[in-house]
């Protein structure tokens, strides 16, 4: 009966502290926003742009997911950069074109829903000629962005 007892109190215990445990991990899990709750901030790799920094802002090792708001008739010439990285067109169109150099025979349309991959190091361009347009960007940090021609590279201050 003794042992019966002890057996009891550490199972309780245990199990108290597992759904503590258990609760607390659930908290720090989930992750929801709504489009209010987005922090827009100016974007610190390409002028022009606003981004959003949902999980880390791409700085440090590790995944990170960002919205990214383009104006409209806004052009970002060739470049590339040091991570796979995954899009989602949640707003508008938008334009996506393959090479060193920016070419618009080259663009393809993606409508709002479209996904696509840039693999790490590929040059590529965007234009979003028909509006503002909004994507979600996916990859693993450290990134930044390697314009193919030094000269479109913002100017330091």
């Amino acid at each position: 009966m003794k042992h019966t007892t002890l057996a009891m109190i550490a199972f309780s215990t245990v199990a108290l502290a597992g759904s503590q445990t258990w609760a607390s991990s659930l908290a720090e899990a989930g992750m929801t926003l709504t489009p209010d709750q987005f922090q827009w901030e100016p974007n610190p790799r390409v002028p022009g742009l606003s981004v959003a920094g949902i999980i880390s802002k791409g700085t440090e090792a590790g995944p990170y997911v960002s919205r990214v708001k383009f104006p409209k008739a806004h052009v970002v010439q060739s470049h590339s950069q040091p991570d796979d990285r995954s899009y989602t067109v949640l707003v508008c169109t938008w334009y996506i074109g393959w090479g060193k150099k920016f070419d618009d025979l080259k663009l393809v349309a993606l409508t709002p829903g479209s996904f696509y991959t840039e693999p790490a190091g590929v040059a590529h361009f965007v234009a979003t000629p028909d509006g503002d347009a909004i994507v979600q960007v996916t990859g693993q940090g450290p990134t930044r962005v390697d314009y193919s021609d030094p000269a479109h590279a913002p100017k330091k201050k």
